[in-house]
């Protein structure tokens, strides 16, 4: 039979077991908690960690990241200076500075991240309807790189002088939003525009002149490279013709010299005697006969011409 003394004494050491378990709570290194009492809080913020108590089912421990937290902000439609309609992307990094304020304010970070999302969001909306798109793009005033082919091609347009820029924008967000976000306990601690780009319409009307200007230095290039094709064809016609007026003028300077030395040679050969001038005679007769008759010809001719004269029948010899 059980001990009602020993029951209620067990009762009693599982009951303090219990309430001690419920009343510790462990605080990590990247951990802040705000103690609440009947949904109010109470005390101060307890930031060191390790192992601390609050009172059981009175008291109710809120744990708060005390790391860098991350903001990503949805795409927006925004009208710029210039009045260029564009889309912005922008990200940003926060932390808890003041858990109280920001358990007060806020409640947990589903809470500060839709503040955060009005604050941020409009303080981008301002900055941006504020300055132009070149400011939104480019930071410094640096000489683009441009290759020597694309400088020959076309005249390069000198890029248009920027006053602030995308970082000092980016730095008047921060500082306009910083305030507003203190006041929640939240530490903004940086914001980058993440993306921008042209809405859909704007965006296919760039395109389209980009390619036209594309085409029109395509263009200029071909045209400046059919010009130097022509060039080039041009003085290579003009040389063949100068090679070729040079070997036919060499090659009649070697024909006339052949033809006087040859002429030489048969002067020489007729001038030598009687027997010789007869021999000459009769081999240009028999060349003749050979470069002017064929076995087609007929020729009525006199047998006592000099053209038939060595075909008769010599007598008395």
């Amino acid at each position: 039979m059980n001990n009602p003394k020993t029951i209620a004494f067990a009762a009693l050491i599982l009951t303090v077991i219990v309430a001690v378990a419920s009343s510790a709570y462990i605080v990590q290194e990247t951990e802040q908690v705000i103690i609440t009492q009947f949904g109010k809080p109470v005390g101060d913020p307890i930031i060191k960690p390790g192992i601390h108590f609050k009172i059981p089912v009175i008291q109710q421990a809120n744990f708060f990241d005390k790391r860098f937290l991350e903001w990503d902000g949805d795409p927006n439609q925004v009208p710029t200076k210039d009045k260029r309609f564009i889309w912005v992307d922008t990200y940003a990094r926060w932390r808890i500075k003041d858990p109280l304020l920001f358990f007060q304010r806020v409640r947990d970070e589903r809470g500060a991240q839709s503040r955060l999302d009005d604050i941020l969001d409009g303080e981008t909306r301002n900055a941006i309807a504020k300055h132009n798109i070149v400011e939104l793009v480019r930071s410094t005033n640096r000489e683009p790189a441009m290759s020597e082919e694309l400088t020959a091609g076309e005249i390069a347009t000198e890029l248009t002088k920027i006053r602030v820029g995308r970082e000092k924008i980016t730095r008047s967000i921060i500082e306009a939003a910083a305030s507003r976000t203190l006041e929640l306990g939240i530490e903004l601690l940086d914001l980058r525009l993440k993306r921008i780009n042209y809405v859909e319409e704007v965006q296919r009307k760039i395109f389209e002149r980009m390619i036209t200007e594309r085409k029109r230095i395509a263009d200029k290039f071909r045209s400046e490279g059919q010009g130097e094709a022509s060039k080039i064809l041009g003085d290579k016609e003009r040389e063949l013709k100068k090679i070729q007026s040079g070997a036919y003028r060499t090659a009649q300077e070697i024909i006339g010299k052949a033809d006087a030395e040859a002429t030489a040679i048969y002067a020489q050969a007729y001038n030598q005697s009687q027997e010789s001038r007869e021999f000459y005679g009769f081999l240009k007769t028999m060349e003749t006969y050979q470069t002017t008759l064929s076995e087609k010809d007929w020729l009525i001719l006199s047998t006592k011409g000099d053209f038939f004269k060595y075909l008769q029948k010599q007598s008395g010899k």
